[in-house]
């Protein structure tokens, strides 16, 4: 892998360096286990003898179109319509070479999509009903669907070894998704539509339901949102009648993800055979200034935050100027002591090798602000931790600029 760090920074210093061996990257949500520790990223752990489980409640909507169809509403093919987008959404994640989920190198870890009938399928808001079947809702209120929530996924995760809910087997490690639902919006205040119906006259006003899926689904597989604008998991929409990347063919099943979504699923789910994406850079963002950060406490470790946390790092491909893969960074945890560190330090990985790379440092503000990663840094610390962790606020007060590189 070539390498050409060519940002610095007026306000911080990025400091990077290119090897191949993996490390934690990319923004994954994560569990701390009960008995506290490191945050383990969450992660489903599927095998041919317990492929994930999936289906979706064909209860639609009473009160009117929710779902915009080609078919007619209410028929048999307008089912089938539904279930394709179902079936593409994740089929662009499967799609995904390099990944131990990718279809074609390990086909049977993914069951056959089943379905439904009943309405209430997903976990209601007191999570009474948590059966580890993984659904999928177009017909089920929440209190989740505040004002601006077009569809939401709650995932459930393993805080021990041995933990179980409903149906799933038990977990093997701290970290272990073992049930995720999705629920779209049905009160009235959101129209979707399938593909072939987006571009309709009526479509127009409609959400694309397989761009909004295929977002969700990236959260049903552990991943985080992005402050990349051409992500899927960008933490906001397209407009009505607009959708994200190109549409999943034969050819090219992953179609509607960028480069960030591949190298973040990739990050979670790496194959051991994937020779091809096998790069990562990792460093630590530092402020130029080495007392700026004198008086900012870390509980978890009783000294202070000693770098920039919170900053997203951004991997560009120098050949193409694309985005390669990018991360929200600024800690990292200490194999032996068990002892997160919010000392800036940023890792991304599964990068091709023999490319040539710019690395750059930005603060989370403008479109996407803090908030929109609130699940992925808060949990660095976790609810069910034992220690005094405190995950410090995000640092955004911070300029950078650009200079030539080094030799």
């Amino acid at each position: 892998m070539k390498r050409s760090i060519t940002l610095a920074t007026l306000a911080i210093l990025l400091f990077a360096s290119v090897h191949v061996p993996e490390a934690f990257s990319y923004t994954t949500d994560s569990t701390v286990p009960l008995a506290g520790g490191c945050p383990q990223p969450d992660h489903w752990n599927l095998s041919l003898a317990s492929p994930l489980n999936r289906r979706w409640s064909t209860a639609l909507s009473p009160a009117g179109v929710t779902i915009l169809t080609v078919a007619a509403q209410n028929s048999p093919a307008q089912l089938t319509e539904i279930e394709q987008v179902i079936s593409d959404s994740f089929g662009a994640w499967a799609g995904v070479t390099g990944t131990t989920f990718n279809s074609a190198a390990h086909p049977g870890l993914i069951a056959a999509l089943g379905r439904t009938s009943v309405a209430i399928s997903c976990s209601n808001d007191q999570e009474s009903n948590i059966d580890g079947l993984n659904t999928i809702c177009f017909n089920q209120s929440s209190m989740a669907f505040t004002n601006g929530v077009l569809a939401f996924t709650r995932v459930i995760t393993a805080n021990a070894a041995g933990a179980s809910v409903g149906s799933s087997g038990p977990a093997a490690a701290p970290g272990q998704i073992l049930d995720a639902d999705t629920l779209f919006r049905n009160d009235g205040q959101a129209l979707f539509a399938t593909p072939g119906a987006l571009s309709t006259a009526q479509g127009q006003g409609a959400y694309d339901l397989e761009s909004l899926l295929a977002h969700e689904l990236g959260h049903l597989f552990g991943l985080d949102h992005s402050a990349v604008w051409r992500a899927l998991m960008f933490p906001y929409s397209p407009p009505p009648g607009q959708f994200l990347g190109d549409r999943p063919t034969p050819q090219a099943a992953d179609g509607p993800l960028s480069d960030d979504d591949r190298a973040g699923i990739r990050s979670v789910y790496p194959d051991p055979n994937d020779a091809v994406n096998a790069g990562s850079i990792s460093g630590r963002i530092l402020p130029a200034n080495a007392f700026a950060l004198a008086n900012v406490p870390a509980p978890a470790t009783g000294s202070f935050v000693t770098g920039i946390f919170g900053a997203q790092v951004v991997a560009l491909d120098a050949d193409t100027g694309s985005v390669a893969a990018a991360t929200v960074g600024g800690w990292s945890c200490n194999a032996a002591s068990q002892q997160i560190q919010f000392d800036g330090s940023y890792q991304i990985k599964r990068l091709q090798l023999n490319h040539n790379y710019e690395i750059y440092a930005e603060p989370i503000e403008g479109l996407v602000a803090p908030t929109d990663f609130s699940n992925a840094l808060t949990d660095l610390c976790g609810a069910n931790s034992t220690s005094t962790c405190t995950t410090p606020a995000v640092n955004t007060n911070f300029n950078v600029r650009t200079r030539p590189s080094s030799p």
